[in-house]
């Protein structure tokens, strides 16, 4: 998944506001305790953050996106 691809869907999702909130604020335990913009920054593959951001809000993210 090209990041750009990750951050469309992370936008459809929650919102283009909302989005970046819960990248930079959201510490998730799929991602060792890291936000999403900490995983991504040191080198995480986009679709194991995708994955792990699936996880963490299965009611919020649309199955089309999964």
């Amino acid at each position: 998944m090209r990041l750009t691809d990750f951050w469309s869907r992370l936008e459809e999702a929650f919102g283009p506001g909302y989005a970046g909130s819960i990248a930079r604020d959201q510490v998730l335990a799929q991602l060792g305790g890291r936000t999403i913009e900490e995983a991504l920054a040191s080198g995480e593959q986009t679709h194991v953050v995708w994955r792990a951001v699936c996880a963490a809000y299965p009611d919020r993210v649309p199955a089309r996106l999964r």
